[in-house]
C-alpha cells in the first residue's frame, strides 16, 4: 500500500511540476520542485518550510550533520537557512518533491488548541530529516489531488495544509516548529534575528546591536546562533549576500559590479573573489549558466 501511495504521489507531481526548478502552485504556500538530472553537492538556501519527496533523493550537510530526504523521510526547516545539497535523479526519473511554508500564526494556533504539555527544548537545530507516517502520507496525497483544481485548492488547501503542520508538530522532530514561536527561547530570539538579516542583508549590520536585540550578550549570541545555523553571523550574512545576488544576476540580469553593490558590497572584486570561491565559478559564468538552466 505504502509503494502504491508513493507511486501515486510520483504522478500526481509529475503533472503538477512542469517546470523545472522551483515552480510556483495554485496556493501561495506551496511550491513544486522539479530537478531532472543529478546535481552534485553545492550551495542552496531554503526558507522555512517542510519538503516531502514523492520521487528522487537529496542529500543536505549543514556542518558536520547530514540529512536524507527522499520517498521515506522528509525535511523540516523552521529558519531561513543556507546549506549544501546533493540532488539524485535522472532524465526519466526526476526528483520531484512539494514544499510547504510553515506558517508561524498556524504552529501557534495550532500548539495553543493541542495544549499537551510537550514543551519545546531551548538548543533545537534549525533543521531537521524524519521518517513519514502514515496520517501525514495520506495528508500529502490528498493535498496533492486538490492542487489539480482551483476550487478545491481555495477551499479545500488550507485545511489540508494546516492537518499536515499538525502532524509534523506531532511528530518526533516538531521541536524545532515549537521552539520558533516560544518567544521566550533563545531559538525564537534567534530565528527573530534570522529574518532582520534575510530582510536588511544589503545595510550593515552590527552584530552587537543584532546581540541586544536578542537579549543575549555577544558570546551567547554566538553560541546560540552556531547551535541553530551551524554557522557564524558573520559568516551567514555573507552566504545570505551571495545568494541574494546570485538570484539578481539570473533573474533580473544584473552585472556582478551592480549585484554586488545592491547586496551591500562596497567591493566589486572582493564580491567576485568570494563569490568564485563560494560557488566555484565567476558571477559571470554562474549567471550564464542559471538562465540557461532556467531556459531549459
Amino acid at each position: 500500500m505504502e509503494n502504491e501511495s508513493r507511486t501515486r504521489w510520483a504522478e500526481l507531481l509529475d503533472g503538477l511540476a512542469t517546470k523545472e526548478g522551483q515552480s510556483n502552485s495554485r496556493m501561495k504556500q506551496v511550491r513544486f520542485i522539479r530537478v531532472s538530472d543529478k546535481c552534485p553537492r553545492g550551495p542552496s538556501v531554503y526558507e522555512p518550510s517542510i519538503v516531502i519527496v514523492g520521487q528522487g533523493r537529496k542529500i543536505g550537510y549543514l556542518g558536520e550533520k547530514v540529512y536524507v530526504y527522499d520517498q521515506n523521510n522528509y525535511l523540516v526547516l523552521s529558519v531561513p537557512l543556507p546549506f549544501e545539497c546533493e540532488t539524485i535523479a535522472e532524465p526519466d526519473r526526476p526528483f520531484l518533491a512539494v514544499s510547504i511554508d510553515m506558517e508561524s500564526r498556524v504552529i501557534s494556533e495550532l500548539l495553543s488548541e493541542m495544549d499537551d504539555g510537550v514543551s519545546a527544548p531551548d538548543e533545537v537545530t534549525g533543521i531537521y530529516s524524519t521518517g513519514l507516517t502514515e496520517d501525514l502520507s495520506c495528508a500529502v496525497e490528498r493535498l496533492l489531488e486538490c492542487l489539480g483544481s482551483e476550487m478545491e485548492s481555495r477551499i479545500l488547501g488550507p485545511q489540508i495544509v494546516r492537518e499536515i503542520t499538525y502532524y509534523v508538530l506531532k511528530g518526533p522532530q516538531g521541536a524545532g516548529l515549537r521552539a520558533v514561536v516560544n518567544r521566550d527561547s533563545r531559538f525564537a530570539q534567534i530565528a527573530k534575528v534570522l529574518r532582520r538579516m534575510h530582510e536588511d542583508y544589503s545595510d550593515d549590520l552590527d552584530m552587537r546591536l543584532l546581540a541586544k536585540e536578542a537579549n543575549m550578550s555577544i558570546s551567547a549570541f554566538h553560541h546560540s546562533f552556531k547551535a541553530v545555523t551551524s554557522s557564524s553571523p558573520l559568516q551567514y550574512l555573507k552566504t545570505i549576500r551571495l545568494h541574494k545576488a546570485r538570484a539578481l544576476m539570473a533573474q533580473e540580469g544584473l552585472g556582478a559590479g551592480s549585484a554586488a553593490e545592491r547586496v551591500g558590497y562596497s567591493s566589486a572584486s572582493q564580491f567576485s573573489r568570494e563569490f568564485k570561491r563560494f560557488f566555484g565559478e565567476s558571477p559571470r559564468e554562474d549567471a550564464a549558466k542559471l538562465r540557461r538552466s532556467e531556459a531549459g
